[in-house]
Formats: structure tokens, C-alpha cells, sequence
């Protein structure tokens, strides 16, 4: 059995624990507060975003030899690029390994398809992880999921993508994203960037299908105004996903360091009640001998 000193020790250790975790709850708090402000705002006009360009591309249907490049599907598919978002840092729970494990199955999938794919990893875990498994990555954006980003970092991230697709360097481009549902529920995400779907149904918040308005009154005409929009719908959405990722990790280390603080206080409760158990023993043996001792004295 563990002696007094070195109970009172563990005990320390854990409430020590405790104020840390108790501290990186509040921290992940606060920064949650922020950014879900920011992904809630940024949402309808994403879906907005989504909804006059699915308009716009329907008046363009039919007509495939002319379509933009962005839209045009590949009659053969031989490579697709994944954009792999994760955080830079753990404490978060399972929040990584979800995403993570999404990912290996999708690769799985296209490699049992014969088809080759390579990753773009914005943030450190994801990178780390597939690096360690010979993953072909051919960019990565470290530093910028959990931080405060600006929709330049979209940009630039999307001009890469935009690029390698029409140099045919690639045919398809998708995205993983963690999709924030609530405070408990975090969902990994994948979405097709290119080629661009020619329409898009737009989800309401309750996750219902949102009225869809196809015809829009535009100036100039819908091919000119295509051309113009199609790259920055490619912007919209890694941004979204990067703000809806940023939110899931936060939620998730909240929770996940909630979790760890009711854990140190059932440990430090157990951890007393063994001390007490073992202070008792230890002055019922002390007593034992002094009784002992003076049944000896008098016989």
C-alpha cells in the first residue's frame, strides 16, 4: 500500500491537473464564443453564395461543350486532390482522430478504385499524421485552423486549387471538413469543390431543404457573370469550411477538457477516501502497539 506522503502527493498532482483543465475550459470558451458568431453570420451567405450561382448554372445547362472550366466534369478520372482540414494542436478529444479516420476511408476508397490521390493539409495534426505514412501531401497550411484567419487564406488556398485543376494536374478536388452541429456533436464533411456541381440545394437552418429561387435578374449576362463568380465559390466554401472546422475544435477541447476536470475531481475524491483509509489503518496500528506494549509492561 502507497504510504501517507505519497497519497498527499498524488492528491496535489491531480489538483494541480484540475486548475489546468479548469483554466483550458474557460480559454476554449471564450474562443468559441468568437468564432461561432463568426461561422453563424458567415453561413447564409455562403448558402446565398450557393444558391444565385446554382441559378446561374442552370441557364448554362444543356450545353456542355461550353461550359466554364470550373464546371466541366473530367471524362476520366486519374487524380483527385483532398483538402484535409484539422487543428494544429490536441486536447481536444477525438476531434483529430475523426477527421483522420474519414480520411483514410475516402483515400481507401479511390485507391481500391485505381485512382491516384494526394493530400493538402491545413493544419499540423492532419499533416503529421499522414506524413508519418508516406501520404503523397503536396501542400500544407500550418497555423491556421484555431487562430484568427482572414478569407485571404482562402483565397490564396483556392488560387492553388483553381490553378492545379485547370492545368490538369488533377480532376476532381474535394474538401473534409468538421461540420458544427452543436455543442456535442462535431461531424466530418466531405464536399466536392471541382469541378463545380451545376446546382446546388441549399439547406435551411433546420436542416430542411430551403426554398430554391433558380431565375435571378443579373447585369452582366450569366456567362460573364459565371466566369467571374465560379472562382470565388471556391473561396467561400474553404473559408466556410475553415470557420466551421475552427468551431468544431474549440467546442471539441471544451468538452473534451470539461470531461478531464469531473474526472480529476472523482480521482481526487477516490484518492481521499484511500488516504483516510490508509491514515486509519495507520493509527490502529499505532495503537495496537502501544496497547500491546503495555499488556507486555504489566505481565
Amino acid at each position: 500500500m502507497a504510504t501517507l506522503k505519497e497519497i498527499q502527493t498524488k492528491i496535489g498532482a491531480v489538483k494541480k491537473t484540475q486548475k489546468i483543465t479548469k483554466a483550458m475550459n474557460m480559454v476554449a470558451a471564450s474562443k468559441l464564443r468568437g468564432a461561432q458568431d463568426k461561422m453563424e453570420a458567415f453561413r447564409p451567405y455562403a448558402s446565398k453564395f450557393a444558391e444565385v450561382l446554382g441559378g446561374l448554372a442552370e441557364r448554362t445547362e444543356g450545353d456542355e461543350e461550353h461550359l466554364p472550366p470550373l464546371l466541366a466534369p473530367r471524362e476520366e478520372i486519374k487524380t483527385i486532390d483532398l483538402v484535409l482540414m484539422t487543428s494544429d494542436r490536441g486536447l481536444c478529444g477525438s476531434f483529430n482522430t475523426n477527421l483522420v479516420i474519414k480520411a483514410e476511408k475516402f483515400l481507401a476508397e479511390k485507391a481500391e478504385q485505381g485512382i491516384e490521390t494526394r493530400l493538402i493539409c491545413m493544419g499540423r495534426k492532419g499533416r503529421d499524421y499522414f506524413r508519418r505514412r508516406k501520404q503523397n501531401i503536396i501542400s500544407e497550411h500550418i497555423g491556421i485552423v484555431g487562430a484568427r484567419f482572414g478569407f485571404n487564406i482562402a483565397v490564396t488556398a483556392g488560387q492553388g486549387l483553381i490553378n492545379t485543376f485547370l492545368g490538369e494536374e488533377t480532376d476532381q478536388v474535394y474538401m473534409l471538413f468538421s461540420e458544427f452541429i452543436s455543442m456535442a456533436r462535431q461531424t466530418p464533411t466531405v464536399t466536392q469543390l471541382l469541378p463545380i456541381a451545376g446546382v446546388e440545394k441549399v439547406e435551411g437552418a433546420e436542416g430542411e431543404q430551403a426554398g430554391y429561387v433558380p431565375e435571378h435578374i443579373c447585369e452582366p449576362p450569366a456567362e460573364e457573370l459565371m466566369a467571374e463568380m465560379l472562382p470565388k465559390q471556391i473561396y467561400v466554401q474553404l473559408f466556410r469550411g475553415l470557420l466551421e472546422t475552427s468551431t468544431s475544435e474549440h467546442a471539441a477541447r471544451m468538452q473534451a477538457m470539461d470531461n478531464a476536470t469531473s474526472n480529476c475531481k472523482d480521482m481526487i475524491t477516490s484518492l481521499t477516501l484511500i488516504y483516510n483509509k490508509a491514515r486509519q489503518a495507520a493509527i490502529t496500528a499505532e495503537l495496537m502497539d502501544i496497547v500491546g506494549g503495555a499488556e507486555a509492561l504489566k505481565g
